[in-house]
C-alpha cells in the first residue's frame, strides 16, 4: 500500500479530528481502506503457513473501524488516528490470542500479539496454566527469536499482589500477577520503510507466533472460551 500517503492522512486526521475534514478527505480514507484491507488480507495469507488456524480469516472483519467509542472517555475526538487490524480464529474482544498490528499518525508501526484485557474466565486458565505447567513458561521466555523481537512478554501491567488463590513463591508468581498476556514492538516508518510492509509484519508475527500457541495450550486444557478447537 501507499504507507506513507496513509502516515499523512492519518497527520492530517490528528490535527483536524472533526467530522467536516473527515467527509472532506472522504475520498482519501475510502482510498486508503482498501488499500489497508488488501495489507491485511496478504498478512493473513503469510500467517497462515505458519498458523494454519488463520487461514480463512476475513481481512474485512479483521479491521477496527475509525470512529471512537466516545461514550465513557473525556476525549471526545470521533476518530481514532490509526489504522489497525486484529487477526484471530475467533473475536476481537481479547478471548483468544490474537495478532495485532497499527500504523498512526506518527509512522509507527506496531506489532503486537497475545491476549490483551483478556475475560476474567480467560485470564483465569492462563494463570492456572502457568501454575501447572511453570516450564512451558519458562521454555516460552527463554525463546530466543521472542526475546530478540519482542524483549519477551511485556510486564508493563501487573498487580502489585499476588491474585487471589496463589501464594507469593508459586513458581512464575511475577507472571501470574500479569493482567495482558503480549508481546509489543515498534518500527518507526519515517527511519525505516520496510521494501514489503507485508512481509516485515508475517516475519515479526512468526517470531510471536510460540506465544499464540502457548496461550491457546493454557485456553484449551482449561476449556476456556476458545474456538480453535
Amino acid at each position: 500500500m501507499h504507507t506513507s500517503a496513509l502516515i499523512q492522512y492519518l497527520q492530517g486526521l490528528a490535527e483536524n479530528n472533526n467530522k467536516a475534514w473527515f467527509v472532506m478527505n472522504k475520498p482519501s480514507y475510502d482510498i486508503l481502506r482498501e488499500e489497508f484491507v488488501a495489507l491485511v488480507a496478504e498478512v493473513i495469507k503469510g500467517i497462515a503457513k505458519f498458523d494454519p488456524l488463520i487461514a480463512g480469516v476475513d481481512a474485512k472483519k479483521a479491521l477496527f473501524r475509525i470512529n471512537r467509542d466516545m461514550r465513557f472517555s473525556k476525549d471526545k475526538s470521533p476518530y481514532k488516528t490509526t489504522f489497525s487490524a486484529a487477526i484471530s480464529n475467533g473475536d476481537k474482544k481479547g478471548s483468544v490470542p490474537m495478532y495485532y498490528f497499527h500504523i498512526d499518525a506518527k509512522g509507527t508501526l506496531l506489532i503486537a500479539g497475545g491476549c490483551y484485557l483478556p475475560e476474567k474466565e480467560v485470564l483465569a486458565a492462563i494463570r492456572a496454566g502457568i501454575a501447572a505447567e511453570p516450564k512451558e513458561l519458562s521454555k516460552l521466555i527463554r525463546n530466543k527469536k521472542l526475546m530478540a523481537g519482542f524483549g519477551g512478554l511485556d510486564k508493563s501491567d501487573a498487580l502489585a499482589r499476588p491474585p487471589k488463590g496463589y501464594a507469593p513463591d508459586t513458581p512464575m508468581i511475577e507472571y501470574i500477577k500479569l493482567k495482558n498476556f503480549i508481546a509489543v514492538t515498534e518500527v518507526d516508518l519515517n527511519q525505516r520503510m520496510p521494501k514489503s510492509l507485508s512481509t516485515e509484519i508475517v516475519k515479526t508475527f512468526s517470531d510471536l507466533h510460540p506465544l499464540i500457541v502457548w496461550l491457546r495450550s493454557c485456553l484449551k486444557s482449561k476449556g476456556a472460551n476458545e474456538n480453535s478447537n
